[in-house]
């Protein structure tokens, strides 16, 4: 896979040369859209625009990267503040002898770099980046095992580091160091009129959707049924004036299926409604393809269904895809927020009614074993862990014990507490007061920057179309950080605000439908379907002679946990599926 931007140079020239001639001469910047002056070279990828230059839309084209670079040499390093958009670039500066690399919010464009102190090399996908040893890190396979994904700044090379959401690099005379560009800062006090506020967020989303269609000559949307993806979907035929174009993806499979939603939405917006649903035979000829175009591995399994989403657009003639990512974790749509409302209630007990009833609950108590209070006993002992941690309390490869999954030697290389201080330091960037606040910003890292964004953004390169976000645009982003709390969990209503304001333009049934969390089928499908369970089967038997998991692990799992409850354990074969096929594309995989 090509780099979409790509630069290496030394840095002992650029911070020491006499003459800026020489400093920019050692730098190897590859992108389409460049621009330099006597003094800096700049390059930048993404659909983005200057705060004061807003014009019709996002700008990708050859002008950007010239009114990017005016902007640095007038701004320096808070040039952020005024670009809005999906963006990454790079600014290399000799007469600041510094060298300047940024993502957006969301990291909806990305950078990976490494450096040694004496050069500086970058690329938009980890394994680009040249100049390092090529070496995989034993500590980010086990946080792919831990989250299904690597979080940011790890990557799966050892010396490759990733830029996290809303990151900048600052290289120069001082070092190396991280800046975070774009603080948290919510309003929790702010009381807007209902009606003033609904009409402000239809007009963003409208005008967020409106900039995503200059310049293409026909763009489509992904549609779940869900409120975020039928609220794109509703705009874009609203704007366009047309049955516009929409693409939904279901499941042969009970339980796993919500086509119908998908069609309530189309027929309520009048479009173009295009359907296709994956099989087994699918994910056989895919699976291999869409694990190894990741630039590490990635086991979020919604990959593959995305992916034949984007293909099927791609095909009927569209240029660009709306994704409606980004609803729940800016309006409070994940019922994990109402989930940890609840545990949270425990924590204002006086803590010496805790202290006397937390005894009874635990492990060995006689109330365990007796219906009702069971469950009462597994609420106080959920509760008593803290957030963040409490949200990976059933996380599955620590249920399943990783001293029982991976390889000895193998797990004597990792450290195991390394995700939940990982998850403590993100957590702990938020100082929002309200826990929904503190829980979106959260998954802003995690949901979104981490695995969904990734998801789709894979799902679009593969299948060659453009994809955008509307609901990420930054004003939206801005809006929701300036509403109540209690508008986005209400009790324990998720996304009120954004329901009721959307009250009238979706359709009831989208409205009132209850949140569910449909994957793909893939362990039962492996279940029923010989030729997949073989190509699983033949994963996992590779996998544990590279000597990170067990083979009794693979061959219980396999025989005994899959067949009994392929829902759950199914999860497990396919992350350690991706891995393995990842991995095969690998040469100095070990």
């Amino acid at each position: 896979m090509k780099a979409r931007i790509f630069g290496q140079l030394d840095l002992r020239r650029l911070l020491h040369s006499s003459t800026p001639s020489d400093a920019l001469a050692s730098v190897g910047l590859r992108c389409a859209n460049i621009a330099s002056d006597e003094t800096a070279i700049c390059a930048i990828i993404g659909g983005s625009w200057l705060e004061d230059d807003r014009r019709n839309g996002p700008d990708e084209g050859p002008e950007l990267p010239s009114r990017l670079l005016a902007a640095w040499q007038k701004y320096g390093s808070e040039v952020c503040s005024r670009l809005c958009g999906a963006y990454s670039f790079a600014v290399v500066d000799s007469r600041r002898r510094c060298a300047f690399l940024a993502v957006d919010r969301f990291a909806i464009e990305t950078l990976c770099y490494f450096t040694d102190g004496r050069t500086l090399a970058f690329a938009d996908r980890a394994d680009c980046v040249p100049g390092h040893d090529q070496q995989l890190d034993p500590q980010a396979i086990f946080d792919y095992l831990y989250f299904h994904m690597i979080p940011a700044p790890r990557t799966i090379f050892r010396q490759v580091r990733r830029l996290p959401a809303a990151h900048a690099l600052l290289v120069d005379d001082q070092g190396v160091r991280e800046i975070r560009h774009w603080p948290l800062r919510f309003d929790e006090q702010r009381r807007p009129s209902f009606d003033a506020a609904r009409d402000s967020f239809r007009s963003l989303i409208r005008d967020s959707v409106a900039e995503q269609l200059a310049g293409q000559q026909r763009v489509g949307a992904f549609l779940s049924g869900g409120t975020d993806s039928s609220t794109v979907a509703g705009m874009l035929c609203q704007i366009t004036g047309t049955a516009a174009p929409v693409y939904s993806i279901g499941f042969d499979a009970e339980g796993y299926d919500e086509m119908e939603y998908a069609r309530i939405a189309a027929r309520h917006f009048g479009c173009e409604h295009h359907e296709y649903y994956v099989t087994p035979s699918d994910l056989l000829a895919s699976i291999p393809a869409v694990a190894q175009h990741h630039d590490q591995p990635f086991g979020n399994s919604s990959a593959l269904p995305a992916y034949y989403c984007a293909q099927v657009a791609k095909s009927d003639g569209c240029s660009r895809m709306l994704a409606g990512d980004g609803g729940d974790e800016l309006f409070g749509g994940n019922s994990r927020y109402a989930m940890q409302r609840l545990f949270e209630f425990y924590h204002s007990v006086p803590l010496p009614i805790r202290q006397a009833i937390e005894p009874m609950c635990a492990d060995g108590s006689p109330l365990r074993r007796i219906p009702g209070l069971k469950q009462a006993t597994g609420y106080v002992r959920h509760s008593r862990v803290t957030l963040p941690a409490r949200l990976q309390s059933f996380n599955l490869l620590m249920q399943l014990d990783p001293a029982q999954v991976l390889n000895a030697d193998f797990l004597a290389g990792v450290d195991v507490h390394e995700p939940v201080r990982h998850m403590q330091a993100t957590w702990d960037e938020c100082q929002a007061r309200s826990l929904i606040n503190r829980m979106l910003a959260y998954d802003w890292r995690y949901t979104l920057a981490d695995s969904d964004l990734p998801k789709v953004r894979g799902a679009a390169q593969m299948a060659g179309i453009a994809v955008a976000y509307p609901l990420l645009s930054d004003g939206l982003t801005d809006f929701s950080m300036n509403l109540p709390p209690d508008w986005k969990l209400r009790r324990f209503k998720l996304r009120w605000f954004f329901k009721e304001a959307l009250r009238g333009f979706l359709p009831e049934e989208i409205i009132s439908k209850k949140k569910k969390g449909f994957g793909l089928p893939f362990g039962v499908w492996t279940t029923r379907n010989p030729a997949l369970l073989e190509l699983a089967r033949d994963s996992l038997d590779t996998l544990a002679t590279r000597g990170i998991v067990r083979r009794d692990f693979v061959d219980r799992l396999l025989r005994e946990h899959l067949p009994q409850h392929p829902g759950y354990y199914g999860e497990m074969v396919w992350i350690l599926t991706m891995l393995e096929q990842w991995l095969r594309r690998n040469a100095n995989a070990a």
